[in-house]
């Protein structure tokens, strides 16, 4: 059985631990917004006793999100903070460094322009750019998108250590999405072998009845690909030979956010 709090909840059900989750989150934001703040404050603020805010800000405190404050009684925001954005902070540098060079790829290249990371077994569109002859008004920012079938997840699974690529696959399903999805782990692994050679990776309609679409990776400071520039079209426009054709154009851009990710090879 579980303790009931001082609102009347046990911790242990299910509403009981959203609600906590909530409020937690609602201290850290009061902290960011105010900077410090005390135990009475933070219980009034979020509507709650005083030793439920209490408890609140131990557990916090526990992991190093918040700390107390020089003035006794006042808590303010924890350096564990800093851990948690350090995981994104990498792929939020990566748009920033990227945006002017994805801004004039879509002009030059007249599509849609994406840079995607790969975050468990998707790839993940982080940034896009419209181009002038964009077809349709999709974004494709915050999508997860199956890396096996997409030019950005098999640029980003072409250079995975083969353990780490096959269980990423593995866990992917790869269902068929389109007639000419690859789903022979043999057939997609030439495929994928192709791309490290040439550079980029190459999908016809294998997501997408109709999309196009053509990935090349970026590098971080220490040569590792972290993540894949893009560009997609519909496929009447953006044929196999014009994708060819303006390969050379994205692998520069693609070189030119590595550069500026620290990348110098």
């Amino acid at each position: 059985m579980g303790n009931y709090t001082a609102d009347g909840e046990t911790s242990s059900s299910p509403t009981g631990g959203v609600q906590s989750v909530d409020r937690a989150v609602s201290v850290l934001e009061i902290l960011a917004q105010r900077g410090d703040a005390g135990v009475s404050e933070v219980a009034a603020e979020i509507s709650v006793h005083k030793s439920t805010a209490f408890r609140l800000l131990g557990a916090l405190e526990a992991r190093g999100l918040v700390e107390q404050a020089t003035e006794r009684g006042k808590y303010r925001l924890g350096f564990g903070i800093v851990r948690l954005a350090g995981a994104v902070t990498g792929r939020l540098d990566i748009t920033q460094q990227g945006r002017t060079v994805c801004e004039r790829l879509s002009e030059e290249i007249g599509e849609t322009v994406n840079i995607a990371v790969l975050q468990e077994h998707y790839a993940v569109n982080l940034y896009q750019v419209r181009g002038p002859g964009a077809v349709g008004t999709h974004n494709w920012v915050g999508q997860l998108t199956p890396p096996y079938a997409t030019s950005s997840g098999k640029i980003l699974l072409a250079h995975l250590p083969a353990t780490d690529r096959a269980a990423t696959l593995a866990a992917s399903g790869m269902e068929q999405l389109t007639p000419h999805t690859i789903t022979s782990s043999s057939r997609l692994e030439k495929d994928l072998t192709q791309a490290r050679e040439r550079g980029y990776s190459v999908t016809l309609e294998e997501f997408e009845i109709g999309l196009h679409a053509l990935a090349a990776p970026i590098r971080s400071h220490d040569g590792k690909v972290i993540a894949a520039l893009s560009a997609a079209g519909p496929e009447y426009r953006f044929t196999e030979q014009r994708i060819h054709e303006l390969a050379p154009l994205l692998l520069k851009g693609a070189a030119e956010i590595s550069r500026r990710m620290g990348y110098l090879g």
